[in-house]
Parts: structure tokens; sequence; C-alpha cells
């Protein structure tokens, strides 16, 4: 999967959670949470939508590097299944 699909699902599954929120004007490096005024159950439901649409096993533990949109695409680039990625 390119980068640019990983990109498109982390911000059509942020829409699907924040539909009234235009994902293209939120700052890559802000705080998802706080940029679509979300709580910690959208958070999770973004989590696990994107685990199932990529495939990439997101254990609790690394929610954390998910938060801002810049770095849950990095993080999703770098977990990808069949590029070597580490799981």
């Amino acid at each position: 999967m390119s980068d640019q699909s990983i990109q498109a699902v982390v911000k059509e599954e942020l829409e699907n959670i924040a539909p009234d929120v235009d994902i293209e004007a939120v700052d890559p490096s802000a705080d998802l949470r706080e940029a679509l005024d979300i709580d910690s159950m959208d958070f999770l439901n973004f989590v696990t939508a994107v685990h199932r649409r990529l495939g990439v096993n997101i254990p609790e533990k690394d929610y954390p590097k998910l938060i801002t949109l810049e770095a849950a695409i990095q993080y999703l680039e770098a977990k990808r299944p069949g590029e070597g990625a580490k799981q």
C-alpha cells in the first residue's frame, strides 16, 4: 500500500468520526483529539478502523504514537504489512 493510500485511509476514517471537520484544514502536528473535538472512545474507534482497513496491528501502548495526523501516517507507513515493516 502506498504512502498516499495510507494517508487517504487515515483521513477518511477521521472524517467518519468527525464529519463536520475539514480534515484538510487540520494542522498535521495538532493533537487530533483537540483539533477534531473527539473523545477517547472516538479515538479508539479511529484506531480500530485503521487497523481493520490497513491490517496494521496497533498495540494499546502505541496509541500515543497516533495522536497527530503526521505521526499517525508515519507510524502506519512504518508498520504496513508486506514491506519489511516490524510487526
